[in-house]
């Protein structure tokens, strides 16, 4: 007789909204353990983005019986990130080891599904009257990390250069640090994260520092028809190139360019004392730049310059996976 499957209670269950780029990466250990051991498990989740979960067909509701394993789910790989491993490996080889089982990693990506009735859906765009091509900008982030944080006139910069060409669209956490950018379609503080999710399907491409948004442009499945989701990582030396970068994506880094950073990443959390009596205010850029008297960025993101990022957009429609399909008309431009 066959046996039952073994009942495994997962959980990552950070302080909701400030950890999807941590439970996104959970749904590929999640994949990869049902892929490894085919009906040898039943899982359930506990994590605080439940969005990142729907139509997920590897995981199942909580049920009435004990589980027979419960696993609050960690990485500690990351503290042995300047070993030839990618973020995907983290959550992976830690619930292998916990559940006593190899884990084989396979697609290299998140693991988002999408409904048929999201596939077939409109671009949420359309609620703003835009039925076009569009780009995703993140030009900020938590407050937490600020060593993540590039220019934000190097962001409008870019922007401005692609206008009547590319439209992009602001996202960003409301409660997050993201100076409003003129000409783009602003949704800050405006999606849930389902709603971030579709907008991701249907973008052309993504702009943003190491965040959420890069990890999602990989693992959100593509239109039909769409040879690859662009991404321009604006990455500077905080963390190890092979720790985050994604195939096909533009990661933008300097590490080999400066002593902080010349081996791998420094992985410092700020680059300016946001006096909130955190102990992330003891670890500060070594090598900040003072970009307007209210903002300092390091010098690793300082260095990377807004023609660069152009230089790394423009590749993808020079290479061919993306075309301009017209000049936007005045009417039509941000």
């Amino acid at each position: 007789m066959d046996k039952e499957p073994i009942r495994v209670l997962l959980r990552n269950n950070k302080s909701p909204g400030n950890s999807p780029g941590d439970t996104l990466m959970l749904t590929a250990a999640v994949r990869d353990l049902h892929r490894s051991h085919p009906q040898r498990f039943r899982t359930a989740v506990e994590t605080s983005c439940d969005d990142l979960w729907r139509y997920n067909p590897y995981v199942v509701p909580r049920w009435e019986e004990a589980p027979e394993y419960v696993v609050n789910c960690a990485y500690p790989l990351i503290h042995q990130s300047h070993r030839p491993f990618h973020f995907i490996h983290g959550f992976a080889q830690y619930l292998g080891w916990k559940l006593g089982v190899p884990i084989q990693v396979s697609d290299f990506k998140g693991d988002i599904h999408l409904s048929d009735e999201e596939r077939r859906a409109a671009s949420p765009l359309a609620a703003q009257e835009w039925h076009g091509p569009f780009w995703i900008i993140v030009a900020g982030g938590k407050f937490d990390f600020t060593a993540k944080w590039w220019n934000p006139a190097s962001y409008q910069a870019v922007v401005d250069h692609f206008r009547g060409k590319i439209q992009f669209v602001q996202c960003g956490e409301k409660d997050h640090w993201h100076p409003p950018l003129k000409n783009v379609i602003s949704l800050v503080g405006k999606t849930t994260i389902r709603e971030f999710i579709n907008l991701m399907h249907h973008a052309d491409g993504v702009v943003c520092p190491v965040t959420f948004a890069m990890h999602l442009a990989a693992a959100v499945p593509l239109r039909p028809g769409q040879v690859s989701r662009a991404c321009v990582v604006v990455a500077g030396g905080r963390e190890p190139t092979h720790w985050e970068m994604y195939p096909g994506h533009q990661f933008l880094h300097t590490q080999g360019a400066l002593p902080c950073c010349a081996a791998g990443g420094c992985w410092k959390s700020r680059c300016q004392p946001m006096h909130d009596s955190n102990p992330m205010d003891d670890d500060l850029c070594t090598n900040p730049i003072s970009v307007t008297p209210e903002l300092s960025i390091p010098k690793c993101m300082h260095l990377i310059s807004p023609r660069r990022v152009i230089d790394a957009i423009e590749l993808y429609y020079d290479g061919g996976t993306l075309s301009h399909a017209s000049e936007l008309t005045a009417s039509q431009i941000c």
